[in-house]
């Protein structure tokens, strides 16, 4: 149990500036993170972009290679919990057909962690709600019956 960090300051590393060290962990959640946001530039095949009722904005982008999504990438201006559910998705959107996509729930986002804090949960929704209207819009662009059948296009 010596390893068990007790107190909020201890083991962390400072650097000559009073600047924080990130942990190899907290590194690696960081670099996961920015490598799934869209870079640009380029236009996607599918894009959507949904803000909340919290006021958070998550944008999703798809690239397909013939019926699977080969990239597929966010943007949000909110907080860590949407940071990491719009990540989330768009990891589990690569490699997937439209019609498996559509199995991209908050739930099955959720799921993904074990344990979320319930007042966070709305970001889980955002971003999967961001990911089947970035999916609808695909659909319609492709000239194709969208998935959805209570949608217009």
């Amino acid at each position: 149990m010596s390893d068990v960090v007790h107190g909020p300051d201890e083991n962390i590393k400072e650097d000559s500036t009073g600047k924080r060290e990130l942990s190899p962990g907290e590194l690696a959640v960081y670099q996961w993170l920015q490598s799934l946001q869209w870079k640009g530039p380029g236009k996607p095949d599918g894009h959507a972009c949904l803000t909340g009722k919290c006021g958070e904005t998550i944008e999703i982008f798809l690239n397909f290679n013939g019926e699977r999504v080969k990239e597929a990438a966010y943007l949000t201006n909110g907080c860590i919990s949407s940071q990491v559910c719009a990540a989330l998705t768009a990891q589990m959107a690569k490699g997937k057909t439209p019609d498996e996509l559509l199995a991209i729930t908050a739930q099955s986002i959720l799921s993904l962690f074990g344990e979320f804090p319930k007042s966070e949960e709305h970001c889980a929704l955002l971003a999967a709600e961001t990911l089947q209207e970035a999916l609808h819009n695909f659909m319609v662009k492709e000239g194709k019956k969208p998935l959805c059948g209570d949608r217009e296009p």
